[in-house]
């Protein structure tokens, strides 16, 4: 029969219709998004072109430039330098196209050159192909091709020619101006866009608050100002560097002598834009103009070489510094983004990829319901230390768990890993043991992980004195000081009945997760040169506790990290003292319950809350002799008169 205790009530959970209307609505919108790419696409470059302009008429303005003259100056500087740049690289593109027949012949040569080297497989596998292609193409035996004859004699075949009418006028003006319709419109609403955010700046972002929620004028501002700040950085930024990385590559192509080197620097820096493959695609035209232009294969070593030298500089080494603070985006977000948004704008989405994705990335993080585009699509660390330790525990991982300490202990001791990573962990654990969502199999994971883990750590060493002393002087806060002071802490003296034998007794209160921080306090108390062990979950069973060896046994530490009312641990001192009349209790409270009252608790017994630290000291300074000797009435607290 089973036990009455041990059986939870279970409840139906019913299924919302949240996630059905935020799948339905995520879907609505990627619609629209790709349908209405036509218009949605220059209004989109319309706004991250403002975000870029918008901190030069803020400038003017600060200079008493009417909103309207800066707005126009902004404007007309801004667009004269694109169509400037543009019809340079249409002359660029005019020259070089005049000039490939002289290429021809040269790349012709290297081709064969390069063909001649090879083994002859890719010929004689080309053949092969030809040869399988002309079999299937072969007419079927017996079959006849449909041929127009005469129906009025035995005549022969009767060619028949096709000729389309010569266009006229119309038609041709029509076919030149065709292809440029859709380029002309889109940069006619870009310019209009953006000339009209620049002037109604203050109107937009006062309707966008209105949008977005009047009665929370705090969080929608903090969005808007963080969303135009990130953005107009990192524009400003990528388009200096962007700019400067083109020049540098135009100056060495020029330098090396490949033609139309401005053409090629302009191409760099635009293609830079797109994250990742921007680079390498703009390195592919140059490299293929150098090996039709020089006979020899120097120019093209050399531009490969401009490549392979200048990117890696400027975008492992110059780049991080220039912009400081990083675009706030996951790598894997930006390849995802990247191909999201290819996939749904073509190569314009692929260069507003970035910035669309930062600023789902701010919506995320000031509204609600938007959280998980932070989670999924921020550069901030998924799960706190301690949730990834604890979810390693449940994976039985305990690589990643070791990695993890070695780098935290590289600058915080021991027993702070111990306290904000291991026992908040512990806490997170039982966490869901209440709720019932940890049983005792996944609770015996945990257990063993942390006994791995404190296995893994007996050898460890902190930092020596002379290691830390220019890193405490230098402490950014009190907190990291006090860790590092900590760290080379020397015990103190103590009576040769405390360093002798295990004379501390770390036991667990309740069950396997209290076995665990057990475990932990017991390892953190023989560092202290005081002996020390830890008994099972089950030490204070009947059958454990008669069989307890006590021989040198000082103090015994009652570890809890599950909760424990004042009436259980009441009982569990008494069992202990029928045992060991003489001994030290110390009742450590480890958990994130609210704080027991002192006088709950048995009278002849210590308390020591929240923190192993906590604990450890009043350890050492039971075993230095100077805490209060147990055993006596605890003090009231009286209120002062008047």
């Amino acid at each position: 029969m089973p036990d009455p205790l041990s059986m939870r009530p279970t409840r139906s959970i019913p299924v919302s219709g949240a996630t059905l209307t935020s799948v339905l609505l995520g879907v609505i919108v990627v619609a629209a998004l790709y349908f209405g790419r036509d218009v949605l696409v220059p209004i989109a470059l319309a706004i991250l072109l403002s975000f870029v302009l918008s901190p030069l008429v803020g400038l003017l303005k600060r200079w008493y430039v009417p909103r309207g003259i800066a707005v126009a100056i902004v404007a007309l500087a801004a667009f004269g330098a694109i169509f400037g740049l543009g019809a340079l690289m249409v002359s660029q593109v005019n020259e070089l196209a005049g000039d490939l027949p002289r290429y021809q012949s040269t790349l012709r040569e290297k081709i064969q050159t390069l063909r001649g080297a090879g083994t002859g497989t890719l010929e004689r596998a080309s053949e092969v192909l030809q040869d399988l292609s002309k079999e299937i193409d072969k007419p079927k035996a017996g079959a006849t091709s449909p041929v127009l004859r005469d129906s009025r004699g035995p005549g022969a075949p009767i060619p028949v020619e096709v000729r389309q009418p010569d266009p006229g006028a119309l038609q041709t003006v029509a076919t030149l101006i065709a292809p440029l319709i859709h380029p002309l419109t889109t940069t006619g609403i870009v310019i209009i866009f953006v000339i009209f955010i620049l002037g109604q700046h203050q109107d937009l972002r006062n309707r966008l608050i209105r949008l977005a929620g009047a009665q929370d004028l705090q969080r929608t501002t903090a969005a808007l100002d963080e969303a135009g700040e990130r953005l107009s950085r990192l524009f400003l930024t990528q388009l200096g560097f962007n700019a400067v990385f083109g020049l540098v590559i135009g100056i060495g192509l020029a330098l090396i002598g490949v033609p139309s080197a401005p053409l090629w620097g302009m191409l760099a820096a635009i293609l830079r834009f797109v994250p990742y493959i921007g680079a390498p695609i703009s390195a592919i035209f140059p490299l293929v103009l150098a090996a039709a232009v020089a006979p020899g294969w120097t120019m093209v070593l050399w531009t490969a070489a401009l490549f392979l030298v200048v990117e890696p500089i400027a975008g492992h080494l110059i780049e991080p510094l220039v912009y400081g603070r990083s675009s706030g985006l996951s790598p894997v977000a930006v390849i995802v983004s990247a191909t999201f948004w290819t996939w749904l704008w073509g190569p314009i989405g692929l260069v507003l990829s970035t910035p669309l994705t930062i600023c789902m990335v701010v919506l995320g993080r000031h509204v609600d319901r938007l959280k998980f585009l932070e989670v999924m699509f921020g550069d901030e660390p998924p799960l706190t230390p301690a949730e990834t330790i604890y979810q390693r525990m449940l994976a039985r991982d305990p690589v990643e768990a070791a990695e993890q300490a070695r780098s935290f202990l590289r600058e915080k001791p021991l027993v702070a890993y111990y306290d904000e990573i291991l026992l908040e962990g512990l806490r997170l654990a039982q966490a869901d043991a209440e709720r019932g969502l940890l049983d005792n199999e996944r609770q015996e994971h945990v257990r063993d992980a942390v006994a791995d883990i404190v296995e893994d750590l007996l050898s460890h060493q902190d930092k020596t004195e002379a290691v830390l002393k220019d890193e405490t002087e230098n402490a950014e806060t009190p907190l990291a000081r006090l860790d590092k002071v900590e760290a080379r802490r020397e015990p103190a003296d103590l009576p040769a009945q405390w360093r002798d034998g295990k004379p501390v007794v770390c036991i667990p209160g309740v069950g396997l997760l209290d076995e665990a921080a057990a475990r932990m306090l017991a390892h953190l108390v023989e560092r202290e040169e005081i002996g020390a062990r830890a008994e099972p979950a089950d030490a204070l069973s009947m059958s454990r506790i008669s069989a307890w060896d006590t021989t040198g046994v000082a103090l015994v530490c009652l570890c809890y990290v599950e909760d424990a009312t004042p009436a259980q641990i009441r009982y569990a001192v008494r069992r202990i003292r029928r045992k060991t009349p003489d001994v030290i209790i110390l009742v450590a409270l480890l958990g994130r319950s609210p704080q027991i009252d002192a006088q709950a608790l048995p009278a002849d017994a210590e308390v020591a809350q929240d923190s192993l630290r906590a604990t450890i000291d009043k350890i050492r300074a039971i075993a230095g002799g100077s805490a209060e000797k147990p055993g006596l009435p605890r003090p009231t607290m009286v209120r002062a008169a008047g």
